[in-house]
């Protein structure tokens, strides 16, 4: 064990800490990036949801097609009733 060879393991250390820091920082870019094509993608299918329910109505077996709960399918919502005490 000497000085030099300490040296040359903690200047070998500083460099893979770096280099993990760089990945992290490109890491976090692409997964921004990978949400805004999501974002992206989930407004167009938004858009033509909207889209096609307006053509064809809430109802109707096309809007189911692409994702959406017909009206006659929804469940009604449940009213409950206070109890007096």
């Amino acid at each position: 064990m000497n000085t030099a060879a300490l040296t040359v393991d903690i200047n070998r250390s500083r460099a893979i800490e770096e280099a993990i820091t760089n990945l992290e920082t490109q890491l976090t870019d692409m997964r921004n990036q990978r949400d805004a094509a999501n974002n992206s993608v989930w407004d167009k299918v938004k858009r033509a949801r909207a889209g096609i329910k307006a053509t064809y109505g809430d109802d109707s077996s096309q809007y189911e097609m692409v994702g959406g709960k017909r009206l006659s399918e929804r469940k009604t919502p449940i009213r409950r009733t206070a109890t007096p005490a």
